[in-house]
């Protein structure tokens, strides 16, 4: 199988790209963020405490997320309800980035994840994709932007979709999310080994597709 491991910081657009890189190889994508994004909005729904560890771990022990695909669209399903209209608000966004953290979640998904990329050709973007899901993915990416870049996406995306929002909360938001997410015990998210390092603040979303595929064409042709 041929594994393409995109990891980065939360609006360094790696959804976008890894989506569009999938579609154009015929590869499966696989949106581990959108995994744990379903776990969250389940302990939000539930009422538990995203700052306590032992709550939250016992939760998502029982609770079942899985992909499903239809029509080339993946489907985030919690307790087989399609969930994909629910987890990108901001309230999941942290919620997400707080439960991440912890040991006993990643090992719930970690499993799942793998077992997709030892059935499929994959493209799969995270935080620890090639440090840690995927250690011998054939090509590893660190994708990232700059604060203000990211910021302003997500702003824009927001907007978009008529949520009010704004744009200094949200580069706050994603400072602190940088901040716990590359300091966190388990698996931070860090530049892997090997990994290409490619910075998207000036790069449009054809360009940095472009960069990624004759990275991919040239491994492919070793």
């Amino acid at each position: 199988m041929f594994q393409v491991a995109i990891d980065g910081p939360a609006g360094a657009g790696k959804s976008t790209i890894a989506k569009i890189l999938a579609e154009e190889l015929g590869f499966i994508y696989v949106d581990t963020g959108a995994m744990y994004r379903a776990m969250a909005l389940s302990c939000l729904r539930n009422g538990i405490d995203v700052e306590d560890k032992e709550a939250v771990v016992e939760h998502c022990k029982q609770r079942k997320v899985s992909l499903n695909y239809e029509n080339g669209e993946q489907q985030v399903l919690l307790d087989e309800e399609n969930v994909n209209a629910y987890i990108r608000t901001e309230e999941v966004s942290q919620a997400t980035s707080a439960i991440s953290i912890y040991e006993g979640v990643r090992e719930k998904l970690l499993n799942l994840q793998q077992q997709l990329g030892q059935e499929h050709n994959v493209v799969m973007d995270g935080r620890d994709i090639g440090t840690n899901v995927l250690k011998d993915a054939q090509v590893k990416i660190y994708l990232t932007a700059s604060v203000q870049t990211r910021a302003k996406r997500r702003y824009e995306e927001l907007v978009k979709k008529g949520m009010e929002c704004n744009l200094k909360e949200i580069e706050e938001d994603i400072k602190e999310r940088d901040y716990r997410d590359m300091h966190r015990e388990i698996a931070p998210l860090k530049q892997a080994e090997q990994a290409v390092y490619l910075d998207s603040s000036e790069l449009a979303i054809e360009q940095v597709v472009e960069k990624i595929r004759k990275i991919i064409e040239d491994r492919k042709n070793l």
